[in-house]
């Protein structure tokens, strides 16, 4: 247990708390309270459209920045002294993702009918709602980019308040827009908040004015391109097909078995996505660095092993804790009228453990480049997601959905364990290398 504690304080919480706790505790407070917002004004069906629609707003974002997100945090960590590629850096990410989001928003403006009827079948008429996404898009993008920027120059500090009163700017917003409007409320909030962040990004920008005289249009390097171009692929592939997968998912549910149970299987979304937020961090902040810094079968072995042996226990025990508190977690967080999502605890939890012991390993294929590999699985992993989930459905209504996300995940771990076999079972020799 001792030496439980000093893994635990000394690798993992000292630094989430020291470096994005704050943030990851106001996303959940203001998630809890928008969901209860959405529950007590809007119900069970505004739920399942609004979760289509937040679906499809990830999906276009990530199209808009092109996934260049982290290769322009590494690719400016890695030249910010270097004033000429941090020219190339600049002038080829801002000038892509520029006419990236452009082409999006301009698409999505004039096909916003289409839109509509895809994430809302013709039964609702929200166009004017996609064409106000469409318009607030460029301002996401240009947030992004600012936050890439930040962080490639480590301002840790002005990324973390950036995001706290932007969390609560967008709470406040999404709140009143609710009390007011009620379903074309949320769906405006959970299109514009997003983009309004980027009026308090500006401030922090500010004392960087001079990063503008760095970007030209003819520093564009194909080089940079080339160098983005891994980090944008994998981005790109897990941020759209998941999204996607998950709108059809959702809308096969509404079509099969009702609306009100695809509100029950997005609510059950939002709790998984609540509690995950604690164990992604932590494996951001110490598995990615860590496996980037070891070259060795047997450090790699041992930081997984060591991860499951002192974080996993407490994580399931978690969710062990949540499943027997779902009769008062449910209407806490939403109200009486979603009891039912009750029902789906139990195989979302056990997926969401198979989850995390899968991706804590998988994410060796971004600390050693292994993109090719990363892709092909993800890709496998969305593909599964949809049959089992569409197959279940069929047989065990609403409740299929969430055997079909544990059993996705289930398979998804099978293949990443089979890979680093090896690594992780067998022999091992001193000069055993990744």
């Amino acid at each position: 247990m001792k030496n439980l504690i000093k893994y635990i304080n000394t690798n993992v919480l000292f630094k989430v708390a020291h470096l994005n706790s704050a943030t990851i505790v106001t996303k959940i407070i203001a998630g809890i309270l928008t969901s209860k917002a959405i529950a007590v004004f809007i119900g069970v069906e505004g739920m399942a459209l609004i979760g289509n629609l937040r679906n499809f707003l990830s999906a276009a974002q990530s199209v808009s920045i092109l996934g260049f997100y982290n290769g322009v945090v590494k690719t400016i960590a890695k030249f910010k002294e270097d004033s000429v590629r941090l020219s190339q850096t600049l002038s080829t990410a801002y000038y892509l993702c520029f006419f990236s989001t452009i082409l999006v928003s301009f698409l999505t403006y004039y096909n916003a009918q289409y839109v509509n009827d895809f994430l809302f079948s013709s039964n609702y008429n929200f166009a004017y709602i996609i064409k106000i996404m469409a318009l607030a898009l460029p301002f996401y993008a240009l947030n992004m980019m600012s936050f890439s920027i930040m962080n490639g120059f480590s301002n840790y500090k002005m990324l973390l308040i950036i995001n706290i009163i932007g969390q609560i700017l967008g709470l406040l917003i999404t709140l009143l827009l609710i009390y007011q409007n009620h379903i074309d409320g949320a769906l405006i909030a959970a299109v514009v908040a997003p983009s309004l962040i980027f009026l308090i990004t500006l401030v922090g920008i500010m004392n960087r004015r001079n990063l503008m005289t760095y970007i030209k249009a003819d520093h564009i390097s194909f080089t940079i391109l080339k160098s983005f171009g891994p980090y944008a692929a994998m981005a790109l592939v897990t941020a759209i097909a998941l999204p996607i997968i998950s709108i059809y998912i959702r809308n096969y549910i509404i079509a099969e078995v009702g609306i009100k149970e695809a509100g029950y299987w997005e609510a059950m979304n939002r709790i998984s996505d609540y509690y995950l937020m604690f164990i992604t961090s932590i494996i951001t902040l110490y598995i990615v660095p860590r496996f980037s810094e070891i070259d060795s079968k047997k450090e790699f072995r041992k930081e997984v092993f060591g991860f499951y042996k002192s974080v996993m226990p407490i994580f399931g025990l978690g969710l062990v804790l949540l499943y027997f508190l779902k009769p008062f977690i449910v209407p806490l967080i939403f109200s009486d009228e979603f009891k039912p999502v009750e029902n789906l605890f139990f195989w979302q939890l056990l997926g969401d453990f198979v989850k995390v012991l899968s991706i804590v390993i998988a994410y060796q294929f971004l600390a050693k480049k292994m993109f090719t590999h990363f892709i092909i699985i993800e890709v496998f992993l969305v593909v599964m997601l949809y049959i089992s989930s569409i197959y279940l459905i069929d047989v065990f209504g609403v409740e299929g959905a969430v055997i079909g996300h544990f059993l996705s995940y289930l398979m998804h771990f099978g293949i990443v364990l089979l890979i680093f076999g090896s690594s992780l079972f067998g022999i091992i020799t001193e000069s055993s290398k990744e």
